[in-house]
């Protein structure tokens, strides 16, 4: 039964604790989805693009 209790607690307190936070609106989501989408994209073309540079400097070194 103790951990039952403890179960208890700790639920009522994670409780207490969400209703403390302070949530985003939709437009601070929305905004922050397209920073990271925004991010990712360019991140990914330049790894593609070092990756590629890298690739073509290794084969003409090896040949």
């Amino acid at each position: 039964m103790e951990k039952i209790d403890k179960a208890k607690q700790f639920i009522g307190e994670a409780k207490q604790e969400l209703k403390k936070v302070t949530w985003p609106t939709k437009q601070q989501t929305v905004t922050s989805t397209w920073v990271v989408l925004a991010v990712t994209f360019a991140l990914a073309i330049f790894l593609g693009l070092v990756d590629l540079v890298l690739s073509k400097l290794i084969g003409l070194i090896l040949k």
